[in-house]
């Protein structure tokens, strides 16, 4: 079942719930993919698996930075709203690297690619970027990377 079969569903689950939070956050999902499809050069063809969970990845994203700017704004109560739209949307992405397993498979890429410090940031990022989409933040990547780079004794 596609994500957008798998959000019309769930449309209905929380229409029948009378949830509105759900059933405002699955609609803007459903808006994205909708738009998505009719965007040009996509002539109404179907998103890929890989356009699914990149749409899904940028709305956590927006509301993850929402939640920091309500936070940093002394706004809790939008900055909440945010958060619980964020939690519906994180149910299905897939699970997200614990920081253990981040740095491991960082490790294993940096190895890989023949990194030996800062310098070489971009070509482990290319690759990391590639690999770990929508398990881990990409700030947080790029974090983890710059710091193990700049601390060559991994």
């Amino acid at each position: 079942m596609s994500l957008k079969e798998t959000i019309d569903a769930d449309i209905k689950k929380a229409m029948l719930a009378k949830d509105k939070l759900r059933l405002t956050t699955l609609r803007s999902i459903k808006s994205q993919i909708l738009l998505a499809e009719t965007a040009e050069g996509q002539h109404g063809a179907a998103l890929t698996s890989d356009a699914e969970m990149k749409l899904l990845t940028k709305q956590a994203k927006q509301r993850r930075e929402a939640a920091q700017t309500y936070n940093e704004q002394f706004r809790s109560d939008l900055e909440e709203v945010e958060l619980n739209e964020l939690a519906i949307i994180e149910e299905y992405l897939p699970k997200q690297l614990s920081e253990a397993e981040l740095v491991e498979k960082l490790v294993h890429i940096i190895q890989r690619v023949g990194a030996t410090g800062p310098s070489d940031l971009g070509k482990v990022m290319g690759v990391a970027a590639r690999e770990l989409a929508g398990l881990a933040d990409g700030r947080l990547i790029s974090q983890t990377v710059s710091n193990l780079l700049n601390n060559t004794n991994f």
